[in-house]
């Protein structure tokens, strides 16, 4: 048994190591001059209230539902049982919203999660060779994820995790699908817990194509002998995942019994995009209230450039929590993030959480 043990207490830094080696091979595949070669940029749409409010820089104190998009190793950091349903205003007035679902189970040291993310781009004109200023007809494209995650919280205040992402974006006649990995650390210390460090590793995977029947066209036959008409199909180019590595800290003060201030920050570097940072605060009005504001800028893009990434700037939001009954420790919480756009009328997160 002391040999099991030793052997595991060993496992963490060999892990952290292969971990660190991963993401830095990831943060060095890409640079600015890649922007836009990427697909799938729904994935890099935070669905999740509590963690958009803080403009997803919480990479090193996520916790529970909201690490299944930021760090899945900050899953197991919550107590039995959770649930979440949320909804998104992606660029209010464009028509175009996600709705996400997640539920996650501690078992033990670790726990696993699910969560089912879509996101509704609205009703499109359909336009066709024959039609191209349209004949009435609408469609509406499916793009839609979903993660499968465990993580574990070691004794030594270590928690490693990894998800597996199944992607697929469709139309009506052709659609394309990928399978990606999400992979993250965190560590906790400090004499009351209140220096955090994370790292995650997101959206690693395979190449996606579109294919089916909208990329068929029909020609004549070439045989002189038989002439009837032949289906070719073109094969679309293939794309990457938006693969990126984030780095963050934070650290905890206590005020009082049951308030807490915390400070965050986290780098990110993305394999197709420029570079970002940022900072928040998050603060806990005892445990029934919480409020959240970030920063986040985007190096070598003036805010306003139309090569910017859209939600650089001002995040906020809070949370409002209660119990199902006094003295209980089920909770139901209402979580709401706002996030600053240079065009339309920012995003827009609201959510349902219950901690049963």
């Amino acid at each position: 048994m002391l040999n099991a043990y030793i052997r595991m207490k060993s496992l963490y830094p060999s892990s952290l190591l292969l971990l660190l080696s991963l993401t830095l091979s990831a943060a060095w595949a890409g640079n600015p001059d890649r922007q836009g070669e990427a697909g799938a940029g729904q994935l890099l749409i935070n669905p999740w209230a509590r963690s958009a409010g803080l403009h997803s820089l919480n990479t090193s104190s996520v916790t529970g539902l909201d690490a299944l998009y930021m760090n899945v190793a900050g899953l197991p950091r919550f107590e039995r049982t959770q649930l979440a349903i949320n909804h998104t205003r992606y660029l209010e007035g464009a028509d175009m919203a996600l709705n996400a679902l997640g539920f996650a189970q501690r078992v033990g040291r670790g726990a696993f999660g699910v969560s089912l993310v879509s996101f509704d781009l609205g009703d499109l004109r359909l336009t066709t060779a024959d039609t191209p200023e349209g004949s009435g007809a609408t469609f509406s494209p499916a793009f839609f994820n979903m993660s499968l995650s465990y993580a574990h919280l070691f004794e030594n205040r270590v928690s490693v995790g990894v998800a597996v992402k199944f992607v697929s974006e469709s139309i009506p006649n052709a659609g394309a699908n990928a399978i990606a990995l999400d992979a993250g650390v965190q560590y906790v210390t400090g004499a009351n817990d209140n220096f955090k460090f994370g790292i995650s590793l997101r959206n690693v995977g395979g190449k996606m194509r579109f294919k089916g029947e909208g990329l068929g066209v029909q020609n004549n036959s070439t045989n002189q002998t038989f002439n009837y008409p032949l289906t070719f199909y073109q094969r679309s180019a293939e794309y990457e995942l938006p693969s990126q590595l984030n780095i963050g800290v934070s650290h905890d003060w206590l005020l009082g019994r049951n308030n807490r201030l915390s400070l965050l920050g986290t780098f990110t570097s993305n394999a197709f995009a420029r570079d970002q940072v940022g900072g928040g605060l998050e603060f806990f009005v005892g445990p029934m209230f919480v409020l959240r504001t970030a920063y986040k800028i985007e190096f070598d893009a003036p805010r306003g450039s139309p090569e910017a990434t859209l939600d650089n700037g001002l995040s906020a939001g809070f949370t409002f929590s209660t119990p199902f009954k006094k003295g209980g420790s089920s909770r139901l919480s209402v979580d709401y993030a706002y996030r600053n756009t240079n065009i339309f009328r920012g995003i827009h997160n609201i959510g349902l959480r219950l901690d049963l």
